[in-house]
């Protein structure tokens, strides 16, 4: 079995579900969204394998609300049993993405991080570039090394504000991954080609085990 990489963010609505699917089509990967809140509309797993052809696990939890996983599950009488949360073993790299940012509760005693800490895979952090994200992205990063999880590195999303982004980078020391810009259309063809121009592949498969 390959590493997973977990794809998380600092905050919901950042774009980090096009990024996964942008990650698991360059790694020809599985994707697996471990809880899916709000079922009305398109889901992420239903985006990822529409937008690259690739594997997608079922999730292991499905709630009809579009809310925190916690609020969700007691909604429908639902029990989320971290334990039951373990990664799957697949064959090459898996994406798995997590819900809204890092603290978002998976139960009344267990965050996302906490999760994330469980699993001990390395963890791509994605960022939006609007105001806000130094602010938001040094306190997901320190909340991150205060577990001991494993960063690999941040990635940003939206229009290019260069100081954010390396003033991110320089007081947190964390890696700056890239940069997925905003696009005018969402095809497997245009995040392909936005992944190819703005990201290093080797970053990633240094990670999954897979070759370079």
């Amino acid at each position: 079995m390959t590493k997973p990489i977990i794809v998380t963010g600092t905050d919901t609505g950042i774009g980090k579900t096009l990024f996964s699917a942008a990650l698991t089509q360059a790694l020809s990967a599985t994707y697996w969204k471990p809880v899916q809140s709000g079922l009305e509309e398109e889901t992420d797993t239903q985006a990822v394998t529409r937008l690259t052809g690739c594997k997608a696990l079922p999730e292991t939890y499905r709630l009809q609300a579009p809310a925190s996983p916690h609020f969700s599950a007691e909604e429908e009488g639902v029990l989320i049993d971290v334990d039951n949360l373990t990664l799957p073993e697949v064959d090459g790299p898996l994406v798995v993405e997590g819900a809204g940012g890092l603290m978002v509760p998976l139960t009344r005693e267990t965050l996302y991080v906490d999760l994330f800490k469980k699993w001990q895979a390395p963890i791509v952090l994605c960022a939006r570039t609007g105001l806000g994200t130094i602010n938001h992205s040094l306190l997901s990063i320190e909340a991150l090394r205060a577990r001991g999880c494993n960063l690999l590195g941040i990635v940003f999303i939206g229009d290019e504000v260069p100081d954010s982004e390396r003033t991110v980078a320089q007081y947190a020391n964390v890696k700056s991954l890239g940069r997925l810009p905003q696009l005018q259309e969402i095809t497997p063809e245009t995040i392909g080609t936005a992944f190819a121009e703005n990201f290093c592949l080797e970053d990633f498969y240094a990670q999954t085990g897979e070759p370079t």
